[in-house]
């Protein structure tokens, strides 16, 4: 990477890692006051509402990876004529999907009795929720579409600013109103609202205030879509791999909810917040590598990029090892002390989550591939999805919570695992995958190696967790421990983390 690139890179990365802090240790908080005043049940609602909420916005799905991927060569060569066109054509689709998004919600909200029929709740709080959520995505749609840019030219730092501040605001605001107002529900859903408004108002100024000259009409979108045509056909690609993420993501919950209640969807919901929180880590540690690896690509040769990929991979396996290895040694004893412990997950859907999460951490075959525009494989996403689906509803039936995390996790082995770092060798490398399978299964066998020496260290610890002093004690051995073993064999046995190390202690200046 340039210095230029790389400098950006680091300070998007330093922006998010110093907000995911705050908002990770205010959710911890606003959970637990969430279930001491509000109750699992609304909870519960809350998590599934936002999922249903999901399914509706699948109708985006693709278009802003699709523009994002479109800004990269123009940003790079300061086109800004081709710059507002792209945006002009990104609006004109999102003005539509917002219109579609608004009757599906408007007939999805009329299946509320029935989908709500065994919650102990009033179906006002649904529909209020609902609403609120709404609101926040039609604003997306129709007004904040144009932060694209923004995230193509590598300025996540200021959308990241400007969302994260607002949203920590709103929480302390939302706690507060809980704790000491009476209907604190009602009060939780008028500050999302306003606090959404006004997150809305700030990211328009800041786009008018980044690129002054991003004048849009849609006057000349009949040609634009002629000229652009590669974008449509990009984001009818990009369908299919939204799709696979939401059933993967989104749908999850609701099959916990189909088999179980409101009330282990808000304990499922728990655990969720830490493994989602430790992903935040990892996507804030890599903050800006979209926009610069699509400039890499256009701008640098094979072999560099092949470099990079690898050491971008190396980096986000060994922070993925450390997070998933420590939530498998240490969430048990945390959750007992946030929440309580009926709040407990056993750990055998515990340790399966959490390799799910080290696959979603660690995957970079992604990056690379939305890069070199390479999205025609629309198999891959439906096969996964339909395995994710298929065996969550089996195995849920047969084992419970075990078997609906066995299924996503087999999914996500099967695609992301083998057929994404394939079809970025094939089609990306122009390279046979055989480097892949030995670096791969080197590094892995590391990483177990060390959580199972790890594992048995642990339990030569005579610690009564009682308190979070007493469980940060536990988890800052476990963590430094597993940690400085892993960092140690792989110095030892591999080579590109040794490259890593060295240029991670060079960047450090920034």
């Amino acid at each position: 990477m340039t210095i230029t690139r790389t400098t950006r890179v680091v300070q998007n990365a330093k922006v998010a890692v110093f907000f995911y802090c705050l908002n990770i240790l205010l959710q911890f908080f606003s959970r637990k006051i969430f279930l001491d005043f509000l109750g699992a049940e609304l909870l519960g609602l809350n998590t599934t509402i936002q999922n249903l909420l999901q399914f509706l916005n699948l109708a985006e799905s693709g278009i802003g990876a699709a523009v994002a991927f479109a800004l990269y060569k123009p940003l790079s060569q300061g086109n800004r004529q081709q710059i507002i066109d792209i945006v002009t054509l990104q609006g004109w689709f999102y003005y539509r999907i917002g219109l579609i998004v608004i009757a599906g919600s408007v007939v999805l909200m009329l299946f509320f009795p029935w989908i709500f029929a065994k919650a102990d709740i009033s179906l006002v709080y649904a529909y209020g929720t609902f609403i609120v959520f709404l609101v926040g995505s039609l604003l997306s749609y129709f007004v904040n579409y144009k932060v694209v840019l923004l995230s193509a030219d590598q300025k996540d730092y200021s959308i990241t600013f400007e969302t994260q501040s607002i949203k920590i605001a709103k929480i302390i605001f939302q706690m507060v109103a809980v704790c000491n107002l009476s209907n604190g529900y009602l009060w939780w859903m008028c500050l999302e609202g306003v606090a959404t408004l006004f997150q809305s108002i700030r990211l328009h100024l800041l786009v008018k205030k980044s690129y002054p000259w991003l004048n849009t009409s849609y006057k000349r979108t009949g040609d634009l879509k002629s000229e652009y045509g590669f974008i449509l056909k990009k984001t009818k690609q990009l369908f299919f791999q939204k799709v696979s993420v939401f059933l993967i993501g989104q749908a999850t919950p609701l099959v916990v909810y189909a088999f179980t209640s409101l009330t282990t969807v808000a304990i499922y919901g728990n655990y969720l917040i830490i493994m989602k929180g430790c992903q935040m880590m990892t996507d804030a540690l890599s903050r800006g590598l979209y926009a610069g690896v699509g400039n890499l690509v256009v701008e640098r040769d094979l072999k560099y990029v092949k470099e990079v990929f690898w050491k971008v991979f190396t980096f986000r396996l060994y922070i993925a090892a450390i997070i998933c290895s420590g939530i498998i040694l240490t969430s048990a004893p945390f959750v007992k002390v946030w929440l309580g412990e009926e709040y407990v997950m056993s750990s055998w859907p515990v340790g399966i989550m959490a390799c799910i999460y080290f696959i979603r951490m660690s995957r970079t075959s992604d990056i690379f591939l939305a890069a070199y525009g390479l999205f025609h494989d629309i198999w891959a996403p439906i096969t996964e999805s339909v395995l994710n689906l298929g065996l969550s509803l089996l195995f849920g039936y047969l084992w419970g919570l075990t078997g609906i995390f066995s299924g996503v996790l087999i999914s996500q082995v099967l695609i992301v695992n083998s057929w994404k770092a394939y079809f970025l060798y094939k089609e990306g490398f122009r390279e046979q995958i055989n480097e892949f399978i030995v670096l791969y299964t080197k590094k892995i066998v590391l990483i177990l190696f060390s959580l199972f020496v790890t594992y048995y260290f642990s339990g030569y610890l005579s610690f009564q967790i009682i308190t979070y002093k007493d469980w940060l004690l536990y988890a800052l051995i476990v963590v430094i421990f597993y940690s400085a073993l892993l960092s140690f064999l792989l110095l030892l046995f591999d080579q590109m983390f040794k490259e890593l190390f060295k240029q991670m202690l060079s960047l450090m200046k920034y």
